[in-house]
């Protein structure tokens, strides 16, 4: 069985693959307080929650955004499994034609997502990753990675707004009845969830303008799902996007 883990700023996202096919998928916060045993024992309490013994895990390969967090759960997964991660970095063979000015400022989340993308969907494609930070990822007819956009997320755009103002409160991050809001949770409501959505409508405009085509959209992480919901576009929605192109990058790399 191959465990694939995404880490990110905000969750770590765990899927087991047995034959190709994802048995299960989890999440855990990232803390980067945590030392290697303290996720080991997160890590085998996930496991059991499914079934499964470390030793079922054979091979595993890990994306990370943040450095210390993806040392720590690589002791973690060595200790627990006795095996050594494939950590996704310069080196590990993607198939990834990358475009961007800087290949390797490319970070290890947009691979994950664009391999994925392209194993899965038709080219021209734009994904879309709603995490801590809004990314958009450009691939043209043949694959290769042009470029992107990097956003604020919904939840940090609040987190801004709350902890930056005087009188602007914590919400919940969910649509309004109207877009017009008649108090200030509705108002701020509007703003980030109307306000992303508008924004993602806007951008994929602008990127279908200079294609010169138009590209499938598929879209992932935690505020994806609500958030394409109000969006004009046709926009495919994808959970478990970046755990596939794990895979695929395993597979390319055995």
């Amino acid at each position: 069985m191959l465990l694939t883990i995404d880490i990110g700023n905000t969750n770590v996202t765990l899927g087991a693959y047995d034959a190709g096919i994802l048995s299960f998928t989890a999440r855990m916060a990232t803390d980067s307080a945590k030392t290697a045993d303290q996720y080991a024992v997160d890590i085998k309490n996930i496991l059991a929650l499914y079934g499964l013994y470390p030793e079922a895990i054979e091979d595993c390969i890990i994306s990370s955004v943040v450095p210390a967090v993806g040392h720590s759960i690589s002791g973690a997964v060595a200790k627990l499994c006795d095996i050594v991660p494939l950590m996704l970095g310069p080196g590990v063979k993607t198939g990834l034609n990358i475009k961007i000015d800087n290949p390797a400022q490319l970070g290890a989340d947009l691979v994950a997502g664009a391999v994925g993308a392209i194993d899965e969907y038709t080219m021209p494609c734009v994904v879309i990753d709603m995490g801590t930070a809004s990314t958009i990822s450009v691939l043209d007819r043949s694959g290769a990675f042009l470029g992107g956009v990097i956003a604020a997320g919904v939840r940090l755009t609040l987190n801004a707004l709350a902890q930056n103002t005087a009188q602007l409160p914590f919400i919940p991050i969910e649509a309004p009845a109207s877009v017009i809001g008649t108090n200030t949770v509705e108002c701020m409501q509007s703003g980030l969830v109307y306000g992303t959505a508008s924004m993602i409508d806007g951008l994929l405009d602008k990127i279908e303008e200079q294609l010169g085509e138009t590209p499938t959209v598929v879209a992932t992480g935690g505020m994806s799902k609500e958030i394409i919901a109000l969006c004009r576009r046709n926009i495919i929605y994808n959970e478990n996007l970046l755990l596939d192109g794990l895979r695929v990058i395993y597979e390319k790399n055995n």
